[in-house]
């Protein structure tokens, strides 16, 4: 360039833009020269060694119709979850991980870049014969959040075509690398025929290059029904050796990993709120004063020795589902008491207790004492609850409200009941199982001791305390003394009460 010539820059603020579409531009033009090769597009390697003129692109144009389905977790009561994968490593990396899946019997779901698989198919060609399942991670594993609709729809379909041409498989789902989403990837998702847009809902964060046992304990803690696990395959080495821990949490829960395909199968879909009949049972209602309650502690009068088992608050899937498959094996049934921002972010545990066959109430959304908060702010907690619950179990939930730590005045009471919960659920028997210093024969022997019929009985559904371990010789005790168990809505004969 000649001295003193003037250079075209982009203007201010313009230039990191510029950078990143060309760069994105490039990738794409790379993209489609290797994939050219594949005769993905018309063009290249015929088995004469001939080729076909390319044809001209089409117009992409926005798409207009309904959004792909985005999903984090799937709605289910089964005791499922998957194991995703993102990227895909070199092929030392990938057959140790794939060896390790096979150690554990696992079938794992990995979203691959339609570059790599492009670059070398026959990993992607592994994973295929080693029974798992591949779908889209995008071509170049992009930020799409920065990339204009042609693009964006480019990235997905191209890495479709390369899966397609060198594994047979047809992909369902995209991910991006991060895992978030724009309406845009939705848009070209659904343009491109795909089911949905997958995230997930636990995430240990591997590329903080954390050891195998943290990143095993982070996924047991978190551990749900209906579950997507998100894992990197090209960051950490250390996410092969935490197959195992996560193997085994599963195992320990009574958990299968099963392909995204079959989990969202089996799925179920949630209905709207406001489609739930019952949803606005609990209503917030200034008019509080007059308001009529019932403190319910037991029932009086049984000719038979009927009990009620009752659970409140809330806990880890590892702890509640253990209480739930102690109650099936011993053919009981219970009524928990919920508490709801809990349940708000793991409704499918929610929604196992309905399928087996307990009750499941409203225990407040904060667990507050109800006594210190103002009528305004216990009637909003009350019914967030009420919505948040009806919502996770898609039903309306039985009209029992328990306050927590049992501590409630006369004029809370009349609060609570203008709500639309006018039996207050209190309870006769407690052995402060709350309190982990209380051991498992302590919880017995209080039990055992206090029950009479018609009883109320009160127990915790929190983690690191003795209650499971309580649980089946409290149970066969009060069976050898006659007692039957029943859900407390029976046991008191409350009345359904229908939506306002």
């Amino acid at each position: 360039m000649q001295q003193g010539m003037n250079e075209w820059k982009p203007p201010h603020g313009e230039a990191a833009r510029f950078g990143k579409r060309f760069a994105a531009g490039a990738a794409l033009l790379l993209a489609a020269g290797l994939l050219a090769g594949c005769g993905l597009f018309g063009v290249g390697g015929d088995a004469d060694g001939g080729s076909e003129p390319a044809k001209p692109a089409a117009e992409i144009v926005r798409y207009d119709g309904p959004m792909s389905r985005a999903v984090d977790f799937v709605y289910t009561a089964r005791k499922e979850l998957s194991l995703t994968f993102n990227g895909m490593a070199d092929p030392a990396t990938m057959d140790r991980l794939l060896d390790e899946l096979n150690k554990y019997g696992i079938r794992a779901t990995f979203f691959l870049p339609g570059m790599r698989v492009a670059e070398e198919p026959d990993i992607a060609k592994a994973i295929a014969a080693r029974g798992h399942e591949i779908e889209n991670n995008t071509l170049n594993r992009l930020d799409m959040s920065k990339l204009p609709y042609e693009q964006v729809y480019s990235e997905i379909k191209l890495s479709n075509d390369a899966i397609r041409k060198r594994t047979g498989a047809v992909p369902r789902y995209v991910r991006t690398k991060s895992g978030d989403y724009t309406d845009d990837v939705r848009l070209a998702a659904a343009q491109l025929g795909m089911e949905a847009v997958v995230s997930y809902n636990i995430n240990p964060k591997d590329r903080e290059m954390q050891g195998a046992a943290e990143i095993g304990k982070y996924v047991e803690r978190f551990m749900t029904r209906g579950g997507i696990i998100n894992l990197d395959t090209d960051a950490n080495p250390e996410v092969i050796g935490a197959i195992a821990y996560i193997a085994r949490a599963a195992d320990d829960i009574g958990y299968k990993l099963v392909p995204l395909r079959d989990l969202m199968k089996n799925g179920g879909e949630r209905k709207p709120l406001e489609r739930i009949p019952g949803w606005d049972a609990a209503k917030i209602n200034p008019d509080y004063k007059r308001a009529q309650y019932k403190l319910v502690y037991r029932k009086d009068g049984l000719k038979d020795k009927q009990i009620a088992l009752t659970f409140d608050d809330w806990g880890s899937d590892k702890t509640i589902t253990k209480i739930l498959d102690i109650l099936a094996a011993e053919d009981v049934k219970a009524t928990f008491f919920l508490r709801a921002k809990g349940t708000e972010s793991n409704p499918n545990l929610a929604r196992a207790m309905i399928e087996g066959g307990h009750d499941v109430a409203n225990h407040s959304y904060s667990h507050p004492v109800v006594t210190t908060l103002s009528p305004e702010a216990l009637q909003a907690d009350i019914v967030k609850a009420h919505r948040v619950i009806t919502e996770a179990i898609q039903q309306q939930p039985t009209m029992l409200f328990r306050p927590p730590t049992g501590v409630i005045d006369d004029a809370t009471g009349k609060v609570v009941a203008a709500t639309g919960y006018p039996v207050i659920a209190m309870y006769e028997v407690t052995t402060l199982d709350w309190d982990a210093k209380n051991s498992a024969a302590d919880i017995v022997q209080g039990i055992v001791k206090q029950t009479t019929g018609g009883s109320v009985i009160l127990l915790h559904m929190l983690d690191d305390i003795h209650t499971i371990e309580a649980l089946p010789t409290a149970i066969e005790q009060l069976k050898k003394k006659g007692f039957t168990f029943v859900k407390m809505a029976d046991l008191i004969g409350l009345q359904p009460q229908g939506s306002g």
